[in-house]
């Protein structure tokens, strides 16, 4: 075995130097500031590139996988001006950067991009 042949033996079975190794750097994705009821359906508008999705209510309902509540349905200050700090359900498309402009008689509502 020549010098090289022997180094080369060595060289391949050495154990790595703690340390010294290849650092690899993982992103992680920033977790939004939406509570995670309403979560999906932020994911959802997040990854439409339509300046305009258009959901129905039962469309809304399969994302967040329950029913909405009754105000949701009947009113339009749960969608538009919501007042409840502790449900943060209009997080969902704020976060997303939309408005949301309910249309109650045809039970769908508008999530629109702001500029």
């Amino acid at each position: 075995m020549t010098l090289f042949e022997w180094a080369w033996a060595r060289w391949r079975n050495a154990a790595p130097v703690p340390g010294r190794g290849t650092a690899v750097a993982t992103i992680e994705p920033a977790t939004p500031d939406v509570a995670a009821p309403y979560l999906a359906l932020y994911t959802y508008l997040q990854r439409r590139y339509a300046s305009t999705v258009v959901l129905t209510f039962e469309q809304v309902e399969s994302l967040l996988g329950c029913a909405l509540p009754a105000c949701a349905r009947s009113g339009l200050d749960w969608w538009t001006n919501p007042t409840d700090d502790v449900d943060r359900h209009s997080d969902a498309w704020k976060v997303a950067r939309r408005t949301a402009t309910p249309n109650l008689p045809a039970r769908t509502v508008a999530f629109e991009r702001l500029p």
